[in-house]
C-alpha cells in the first residue's frame, strides 16, 4: 500500500513540474512576443533592451538561447559584458523570410484629395492616409494664394521618417503623439510655401525597423530629397546619418539626446544633452552661491538615473558645495541636519521620473511649512503636474511667440481644438519642420512657437542646439 501510495504520490509531483514548466514557457513565449522583431544578415532576432541587474546567463534562459548564439551577434559583450539599457540581439531560432528585393514602404504625400473624418480613427494607416489627404489640401490652398503656378516654383523635397506603427490596428500613446507631430509638419508646410518655393513631402513609416532604413538607403527614393526630419531609434539614425554625410543633406532629429550624434557631420540634434542641461544648471547655482545651499536626496546608486549622475558630476568637478540627504530622513521628516535655515534650499531629487518623487513631495512642502525656503531640480514634464513647490529646471521650450494664427490654422484643417500637453508634440512639429527649411536657406537660428532653435557646430562636426534656458517656478 505505502509503495503504491509512493508511485502515486511521484505522479502527482511529476505533473505539477510538467504543467509549471509548460506554463513557464507559455509565459515566456507571450512575453517574446512584445519585442520587436528585425532580420539581421538574413537571420531573424529580436531587439531586446537590458533590463536592471540581469546578465548574460539569464538572458539566455529567458529567451531558451545559449550564451553563445547571444555573444555571436552582441560581439561588443566580449569587450565590456552586458549594460543595463543596451540593445542586444537576440537570436529566434526561426527562419526569417527573405525578400527578393528590397521593398520601401512608405507614405508618401499624393496630390489626390479624398474626403476626411478625423473623429473616426480606425488604424493608424487610415488616420495616416486621412492625413495625408489633407496634406493634399493644404498644398492646392497654398498654390492657389501663391501669385506663380507650381511649375514655375522651385519644389524642394523634404522627407519626415517616423515610427507610426501604421501596421498595428491599435495605436500606443508615443504613435499618438508622433501624429501630432507628423500634423504639426504639415501646418508648418502650409506656411512656408511661397511665390518662389513649392515644398513636397514625402513621409515613410520607419516602425523599429533597420530594414527599412536600410531599403530606403540602398534605393534611388531619397535622390532629390533636400532635408530629413525625424527617426528614433539609434540603430536607424546611424545608418541614416552614414547616407546624409554621403549625399551632404542635413538629418534633424528631433527626440535624440546622445552625445555620440553630435560627431556625425549633417546631423542636427535638438534635444539638449545631459551634459548641456548639468552645465547650464551649474552657471545658475553658481551665480546664486551666496544665497542657494544645494542639497541631495540620497538613493541607491542603481536608482539614480543618468541625467541626475551627470549634474551630480558636474557639481563635483565645478567643486559645488552639496550637502548629502538620507532619504529615509526626508521621509521620517528629521531632516534639519541637511537644511540650511539662512539659504534657499535646492533639493536634487535622482529621479527625472515624476512618479517616482511624488512620495516626497508632500515631506518637503511639510519642510517648507516649518519656515525652511526649498526649490526642487524638477523637468519641463512635470509642468502638468500639481506642484505647489518653487521649482527650477533646463528647458528648450521657452519660446514666447503667439499662437493663435497656428490654432486658427489647426481648427480648420483638423476640425477640433488640440488637447495641450507639455511640450506639445504638434508644436514641436511645427518648429522643427521651419527649423530644418530655415537651415536650409543658411540660417543657424530660429525662434519657433515652442521652441528657440540655435545651431552650434561640436568640434566633432555635427551639430548640436545649444538654446537650454534655465526656468525658475
Amino acid at each position: 500500500m505505502d509503495i503504491k501510495l509512493k508511485v502515486e504520490s511521484l505522479k502527482l509531483k511529476g505533473f505539477i513540474v510538467f504543467y509549471f514548466v509548460l506554463c513557464t514557457l507559455s509565459v515566456q513565449a507571450q512575453e517574446l512576443l512584445n519585442y520587436p522583431l528585425d532580420t539581421v544578415n538574413g537571420e531573424e532576432v529580436y531587439r531586446y533592451d537590458v533590463e536592471k541587474s540581469i546578465g548574460l546567463y539569464r538572458i539566455g534562459v529567458n529567451f531558451n538561447v545559449s550564451q553563445d548564439d547571444i555573444l555571436r551577434l552582441n560581439p561588443q559583450l566580449h569587450e565590456h559584458g552586458v549594460r543595463y539599457g543596451e540593445t542586444l540581439l537576440i537570436p529566434t531560432k526561426r527562419k526569417a523570410v527573405i525578400e527578393s528585393a528590397p521593398v520601401v514602404v512608405s507614405t508618401t504625400v499624393k496630390e489626390t484629395v479624398v474626403p476626411v473624418d478625423t473623429a473616426v480613427r480606425k488604424t493608424n494607416e487610415q488616420f495616416i492616409q486621412a492625413v495625408a489627404a489633407m496634406m493634399s489640401q493644404l498644398q492646392k490652398d497654398s498654390v492657389q494664394a501663391a501669385p506663380v503656378e507650381v511649375a514655375h516654383r522651385d519644389t524642394v523635397e523634404l522627407a519626415l521618417m517616423l515610427p507610426f506603427e501604421s501596421q498595428q490596428t491599435k495605436r500606443s500613446g508615443n504613435a499618438d503623439r508622433i501624429m501630432d507631430f507628423y500634423q504639426g509638419a504639415l501646418l508648418a508646410l502650409h506656411d512656408l510655401q511661397s511665390s518662389r518655393y513649392f515644398y513636397r513631402l514625402r513621409v515613410y513609416d520607419t516602425e523599429r525597423s533597420e530594414r527599412r532604413v536600410n531599403a530606403l538607403c540602398d534605393s534611388t527614393e531619397l535622390d532629390n530629397v533636400k532635408g530629413i526630419l525625424g527617426l528614433v531609434y539609434p540603430i536607424q539614425i546611424e545608418r541614416m546619418a552614414a547616407w546624409c554625410a554621403a549625399h551632404e543633406v542635413p538629418l534633424l532629429l528631433p527626440f535624440s539626446d546622445d552625445p555620440e550624434m553630435t560627431k556625425k557631420p549633417y546631423v542636427l540634434q535638438f534635444n539638449s544633452t545631459d551634459q548641456q542641461e548639468a552645465d547650464s544648471l551649474c552657471r545658475w547655482i553658481a551665480a546664486r552661491a551666496e544665497t542657494t545651499h544645494c542639497v541631495a536626496v540620497d538613493v541607491r546608486e542603481s536608482d539614480m538615473t543618468e541625467p541626475m549622475r551627470t549634474l551630480r558630476k558636474h557639481m563635483q568637478a565645478q567643486a559645488i558645495p552639496t550637502t548629502t540627504m538620507a532619504l529615509r530622513d526626508l521621509l521620517n521628516d528629521s531632516v534639519a541636519y541637511a537644511l540650511d535655515t539662512a539659504k534657499e534650499n535646492l533639493i536634487i531629487l535622482h529621479s527625472d521620473k515624476f512618479q517616482h518623487v511624488r512620495i516626497l513631495l508632500p515631506h518637503l512642502a511639510k519642510i517648507q511649512a516649518q519656515g525652511y525656503r526649498i526649490r526642487i531640480v524638477s523637468q519641463y514634464s512635470w509642468m502638468k503636474e500639481d506642484i505647489s513647490l518653487p521649482q527650477v529646471y533646463a528647458s528648450m521650450f521657452t519660446s514666447e511667440n503667439s499662437r493663435e494664427n497656428y490654432e486658427e490654422l489647426w481648427r480648420t484643417y483638423f476640425v477640433s481644438d488640440h488637447m495641450s500637453e507639455a511640450p506639445r508634440f504638434d508644436l514641436l512639429g511645427y518648429d522643427l519642420m521651419q527649423a530644418l527649411v530655415a537651415w536650409l536657406r543658411g540660417e543657424q537660428e530660429f525662434v519657433g512657437l515652442q521652441s528657440v532653435i540655435r545651431w552650434t557646430q561640436t568640434d566633432n562636426a555635427g551639430w548640436q542646439n545649444e538654446a537650454v534656458k534655465i526656468i525658475e517656478k
